[in-house]
């Protein structure tokens, strides 16, 4: 964990600064596209979903006051007003917020791992809804050529998947260029969606006394059970915000809560109210009261902008799971891999080729197991609750710990939000049977898969330090002038910079000869966003031609090792590139029954470590400068 003075490295790179109005338009573009297409779905499920209630007026004016009140409150105020605060040097996202929260040591271990068991499992979780988001919001659009004709009901699914594989083709692309088109396309849709609301809502004015809470009071008297169980399709409106967070590092909190107020919120909310209207004066409406919003002769063309629009709702999602990763990678949670920057002026603007395409097939699946947007409705929800609850339990943390609020401020603060919270947890837990165990299977999986490669990480570098001669030993040997120098200068990366690599000893065994200066360079990734280039280095003369080197990197940043050498010459040690060798390890795992870990988390832990991506390349290290070596290393 990262101490006072660790943190005080921390700080964020010196971009260009780009016009408000154009990030704004497209973070609106990027961000907001979960949220801004849930009224094509949230409504419909409320009145005709599994669990659906029946269209009375006081349900109507009850449903849509439980829906102005939770954008309100748990969108507005607490993502926009307070989450979004919580920035760790301009990161957000789940992973972020952990790091923020155990920025300040603990008094006890137990709370430390408590904290990062939390944030690994939310993290996992927000995979389990980039899958189903794409899916439910792409098929609920398509779905709406079903309210014209039946001639396309067989053509649904296949034009789904065929859109789905389009936006997954374009995210090469990167989020910059795809959010300046998808911009301007999600403000036609939100002005859409406040024409068509407004124009119902016109026709009954009544539906604006839901504003009042009164009826969401009188919904739950009145209904009881079956209004908590109607609390699981009302969390749909909700869906898609905790994608301002996960996105802030790509556009900032600025355009992020500009967009909200004058656009997103106004736009949605008239939405709700035009179609509560219309459920007021035509009840059998619940069948699809977005479309039946929308004139006869526009249905087509709006189809079309609701398939644009549910395509940009899936970039929000997609763009989150990229810098997601990327913190799991650097924060030691996942195996490397290759990351590819979409922007020169954005750093967090990525793409992950092998990221890109597993969501893509998994997200092909759940169109082909589930077939319609009611079905997958059923499973989604209580992956994003569970990350709501423990988004709200982390904010609480550094509420108290990191801003020092003093406790009854953070009780005043956080427990309202949390038993929000708690109570869509709970209706969508029934959910759970129908579709609701696909999120949390594959976020139990993906724990699995994060927990170990951390702790595998830990057991090898336990057992090469175990093996390993102290430098200092070595080195007092190496002077005595019995082994072999040549001219030149020689790097090994090394987790343990007090002892001797396993590859220089096999360098030295093999070749009988060693360089004139010996580097062992260590690389870490520090629990802050950013390291200053003042900070990025420190650099230790041990003696006999040998020198320790610590590179220090954020966990957004990329570790690019052969930038950072030039960094070491205001230090004293210069490096000519073509007269330097990097020997890197290649390890041979074998799992063994030692203590340290399971046996079958070992087989998984050595099978990630060969899917992992060469570290030559996830360092940028010029290939035909590296030599590699194996080491066999017994678990």
């Amino acid at each position: 964990m990262p101490n006072d003075a660790a943190l005080a490295v921390a700080d964020a790179p010196h971009t260009p600064k780009k016009n408000l109005t154009t990030l704004t338009l497209a973070a609106l573009g990027v961000v907001y596209g979960d949220i801004g297409t849930s009224p094509l779905y949230a409504l419909r499920e409320c009145f005709s979903g599994p669990h659906g209630i029946i269209a009375t007026e006081a349900n109507v004016l009850g449903v849509i006051s439980l829906i102005i009140w939770s954008l309100l409150l748990l969108v507005s105020v607490k993502y926009v007003a307070f989450v979004l605060r919580a920035d760790f040097r301009g990161e957000g996202g789940i992973l972020a917020l952990m790091a923020l929260a155990c920025s300040r040591r603990f008094a006890t271990r137990r709370r430390h791992w408590s904290v990062l068991i939390l944030g690994v499992f939310g993290a996992t979780l927000f995979y389990g809804d980039a899958m189903i988001t794409p899916a439910i919001s792409v098929l609920s659009a398509i779905e709406g050529l079903n309210v014209a004709t039946t001639v396309f009901e067989p053509w649904v699914v296949p034009l789904t998947l065929l859109v789905l594989i389009g936006l997954f083709l374009v995210q090469s692309h990167g989020t910059d260029r795809v959010g300046k088109f998808f911009g301007p396309v999600m403000l036609v849709w939100f002005g859409a969606l406040a024409v068509f609301g407004v124009a119902e809502m016109l026709k009954r004015p009544d539906i604006l006394a839901a504003v009042h809470p009164r009826h969401a009071y009188f919904f739950f008297r009145d209904n009881q059970w079956h209004a908590f169980v109607t609390l699981g399709a009302v969390f749909l409106v909700m869906t898609g915000g905790e994608a301002l967070y996960a996105d802030m590092g790509h556009f900032g909190r600025r355009p992020i809560r500009r967009a909200w107020f004058a656009l997103v919120l106004p736009a949605i909310l008239l939405n709700y109210f035009g179609q509560g209207a219309l459920l007021l004066a035509n009840p059998a409406a619940a069948e699809n009261p977005f479309y039946l919003l929308v004139p006869a002769p526009l249905l087509y063309p709006m189809v079309g902008l609701a398939t644009a629009a549910t395509v940009i709702a899936s970039q929000a999602v997609i763009s989150g799971v990229f810098s997601l990763t990327r913190q799991a990678m650097q924060l030691g949670y996942a195996p490397r891999m290759s990351i590819e920057h979409t922007s020169a002026a954005e750093i967090g603007q990525i793409y992950i080729p092998a990221v890109n395409w597993t969501l893509l097939v998994a997200v092909l699946l759940l169109v082909l197991g589930f077939e319609s947007s009611s079905r997958l409705a059923a499973a989604y929800g209580i992956a994003v609750t569970l990350t709501m609850v423990i988004t709200t339990l982390l904010l609480a943390v550094v509420t108290r710990r990191v801003w020092g609020w003093h406790p009854a401020l953070v009780a005043v603060c956080i427990l309202p939000f949390l038993a929000a919270d708690l109570a869509f947890l709970g209706a969508n837990a029934l959910k759970i049977p129908q579709g609701g165990w696909f999120p949390l299977v594959v976020s139990a999986l993906l724990f699995t898969f994060m927990t170990t490669w951390k702790r595998g990480r830990k057991l090898l570098a336990r057992r090469l330090r175990e093996e390993a001669i102290p430098i200092k030993l070595f080195v007092d040997d190496a002077a005595d002038g019995m082994i072999q120098r040549v001219s030149g200068t020689a790097i090994f990366l090394t987790s343990n910079p007090d002892g001797v690599p396993h590859t220089l000893l096999h360098n030295l065994k093999h070749n009988k000869v060693m360089h004139e200066r010996v580097v062992l360079l260590t690389v870490r990734t520090e629990e802050v966003p950013f390291v200053r280039e003042d900070k990025r280095v420190e650099v230790e003369t041990i003696g006999s031609g040998f020198y320790r080197v610590h590179m220090r990197f954020g966990f957004t940043e990329d570790p690019d090792v052969q930038a950072a050498l030039a960094l070491c010459g205001p230090h004293g040690l210069e490096f000519e590139l073509m007269e330097t060798t990097f020997f890197l390890g290649r390890e041979t795992l074998i799992s063994t029954s030692r203590p340290g870990m399971a046996r079958w988390r070992e087989r998984l832990f050595i099978a990630m470590s060969r899917s992992s991506a060469r570290a030559m390349d996830f360092f940028n290290i010029p290939i035909n400068r590296v030599v590699e070596l194996g080491t066999q290393i017994e678990l």
